[in-house]
């Protein structure tokens, strides 16, 4: 699994990193468009909206839901409107043009299924992405009125994640049953990295136009279920509480209006 998730990790992150090592090769492009560097304005803020894609996938650890089959994994996926909001600053750092930033996202992005036991479907699973935070930094190289960029660093997002289990209990009369032993719903902070690339195009000396695509990467976080233990993890197994294993990823290509400003 760890390498898979490296290799995964890789596929996204080379084309970012191939766009920094070109905007690099570039060099510093301040009087590409005949403007002095000293007059640019340095700091921007904006807005955006955007389509978010959330990437969701449930390892069953123990093979607790697929019985005896340990390691078993299933995807599930939302894409959403998102909106949120931007603020950054641009640097000459040994001549290379780089810019900081920071920006909000925010929507209500929720993945479900019902597939996690695949005899009986009476487990759901969700994952609901609720607010996004990202703060990186990298290069960019202008020509004429557009500007490129590519930058990365550490993305937090609120996340709730959830397994509801529901029992058939026989009558008279029959009905069905929350099992609370084998579901949980808990709300964390994740943290993980991201990779963007996108492109501005100025309106006006002080305003620009921008389209970006992101992927953020916020790796595994363990739950538990079966936790009194009064079952087995997976036929022969121990009794104890049965892990699985829930990560998230997400993709998101927005479009900013930015304001730029100050020295």
């Amino acid at each position: 699994m760890g390498t898979l998730c490296r290799r995964f990790a890789r596929r996204r992150a080379l084309p970012a990193a191939g766009v920094l090592l070109a905007l690099a090769h570039g060099g510093p492009a301040g009087a590409a468009d005949g403007e002095p560097d000293a007059d640019r304005p340095r700091h921007y803020a904006g807005a955006f909206v955007g389509s978010g894609r959330l990437h969701a996938r449930i390892v069953d650890v123990d093979g607790f839901a697929n019985w005896g089959n340990p390691g078993a994994a299933l995807r599930y996926d939302d894409v959403e409107l998102v909106g949120g909001l931007l603020i950054g600053r641009k640097l000459d750092v040994g001549g290379a043009p780089v810019r900081v930033e920071i920006d909000a996202a925010f929507g209500d992005v929720l993945a479900t299924t019902n597939r996690l036991d695949p005899e009986g479907r009476d487990e759901t699973v969700e994952l609901e992405m609720q607010w996004i935070v990202t703060a990186g930094g990298g290069l960019e190289r202008t020509l004429g009125r557009a500007t490129l960029f590519a930058t990365g660093g550490l993305a937090v997002a609120g996340t709730a994640s959830a397994v509801t289990d529901v029992d058939y209990v026989p009558g008279p009369p029959p009905r069905f049953r929350w099992d609370l032993d084998d579901s949980f719903r808990e709300a964390s902070a994740d943290v993980g990295w991201m990779v963007r690339v996108g492109a501005e195009a100025a309106l006006s000396d002080a305003w620009a136009v921008r389209l970006d695509g992101a992927y953020l990467d916020f790796g595994r976080r363990s739950r538990a279920v079966n936790r009194s233990g009064d079952n087995r993890c997976g036929p022969g197994g121990p009794r104890r509480p049965c892990v699985y294993g829930v990560e998230n990823r997400f993709g998101l290509a927005r479009l900013a209006i930015v304001h730029r400003f100050g020295p």
